[in-house]
This record gives structure tokens, C-alpha cells and sequence, in this order.
């Protein structure tokens, strides 16, 4: 196995100071490359400016200035194959289902385990690993 079959660069956006060192810790106890952002402008910066691909956005929905939703929209623009993993603590609004459910990403609702949080987080690496790579 090689290191980039076990060392996947994760993406952790969410405002809220306690919740984005906990996901990140959560995510890096894994074993992956952890970078994390307070908005999704500042997201945005860092996948720009990052060498080589993320493997896995994961980001709360409801953010000031640019949302969750609306993140994903651009950097999956910017990288198709980007997994997306969406937490929300308002799994029932229209918001979640029109960009959450509809599109096929995954979710967690607020709060979570962290059994939850590392099930789910592999389920979607593991899918992203078994896809078929392609050439250029």
C-alpha cells in the first residue's frame, strides 16, 4: 500500500472555533493531512494555494458569508472528484435536503459520536479510493 492510499488531505470548514479543532482531530487521529478554515473564503485560499488534490471537504452547512452548500459547488468545480461530507445541526430544512440529499452527499447531524464521525469519514474515503482512476 502505498502512502497515498493511506494519507488523504482532508479539508475541515466550519466557523466555530471548538467544533473545527474537534473534527480535526477527529479526522487526523486517522492518519490524514488535516487543513482546516474558519469560512469558506478562507477555504477557498487554502485549496487554491494546496499542492496536489483534498480528498474529502468536510464543512457545516450554515456558515457566515459563503455556506457549506455553496463551498462544495465551487471546489467540486475545481475538483470533481471531491468527496464532500456536510455536518448540520438542521438536518430537516430545505437547504439540507435541496443540496445535501438530492446531490448525494453525505451528512452528519449534529451532535455526532466520534464512532460516527470516523464510520462515515471512511465510508466516503473508502468509496473515493475504490473509484476508477483515469489518466490526464
Amino acid at each position: 500500500m502505498s502512502e497515498e492510499d493511506t494519507n488523504k488531505t482532508i479539508l475541515v470548514v466550519d466557523d466555530e472555533p471548538e467544533i473545527r479543532k474537534l473534527v480535526a482531530a477527529m479526522a487526523s487521529q486517522s492518519g490524514h493531512s488535516v487543513i482546516t478554515a474558519d469560512s469558506g473564503e478562507h477555504a477557498m485560499t487554502l485549496f487554491k494555494n494546496h499542492r496536489g488534490p483534498f480528498e474529502l471537504l468536510i464543512t457545516d452547512v450554515v456558515q457566515p458569508g459563503m455556506s457549506g452548500p455553496m463551498l462544495a459547488d465551487r471546489l467540486t468545480a475545481l475538483q470533481p472528484d471531491l468527496k464532500v461530507l456536510y455536518m448540520s445541526g438542521y438536518d430537516n430544512t430545505m437547504v439540507v435536503q435541496k443540496y445535501v440529499v438530492e446531490r448525494g452527499h453525505a451528512l452528519l447531524s449534529k451532535p455526532f459520536t466520534a464512532k460516527e464521525f470516523q464510520a462515515k469519514m471512511h465510508e466516503l474515503l473508502d468509496v473515493s479510493a475504490a473509484g476508477v482512476k483515469t489518466a490526464g
